[in-house]
């Protein structure tokens, strides 16, 4: 028995270092936003191969540190990549939107993806950004697109990356 307490203390510790541990992005359900970006005050010009990678580890796409910042929502609402002439043309998403919801994708691709009756697809200029998702098996949340009218962030739980989506109806 002796011998086994030390086996025994070596293991909770190490257990609990790494539960304590928590990912800066993605990560599961601890690390999602507690809210959508806000409003971009100071737009930066879209550019074409724009790299996210801000940090050593983190993915090459629009993505969410653990802290809640947004990471490559900063072009603002004149951003020709999210210009809608139709706005809304399907209506609005009558889900839950927001942290306390998540969505199991149930498949399609980005073209075309659904959960829970609801279709949604993803921005052209995006799909780069969400080519590992598993679109039969992932979780996201929906939030509002403060600067983008007609479109939703959608936040990929696993991964901790996000992409605008346009509601498709049910």
């Amino acid at each position: 028995m002796k011998k086994l307490t030390p086996v025994l203390a070596l293991l909770l510790i190490t257990t609990l270092a790494f539960a304590a541990h928590r990912p800066e992005v993605g990560g599961g359900p601890k690390n999602i936003p507690a809210h959508s970006p806000s409003r971009t005050k100071k737009p930066q010009r879209p550019t074409e191969n724009r790299h996210f990678d801000d940090k050593e580890g983190h993915p090459d796409a629009p993505h969410v540190h653990s802290n809640g910042k947004w990471i490559g929502h900063d072009t603002g609402p004149n951003d020709v990549h999210y210009r809608l002439d139709h706005p809304w043309e399907h209506g609005h998403f009558s889900g839950g939107i927001g942290r306390d919801h998540i969505w199991r994708l149930a498949g399609g691709g980005p073209n075309r993806f659904w959960f829970g009756g609801f279709n949604f697809s993803v921005a052209p200029y995006d799909i780069l950004f969400c080519t590992d998702w598993r679109w039969d098996a992932d979780d996201i949340t929906l939030y509002d697109d403060p600067d983008h009218v007609g479109w939703y962030l959608a936040y990929n739980v696993r991964l901790g990356t996000y992409v605008h989506v346009m509601y498709l109806g049910t």
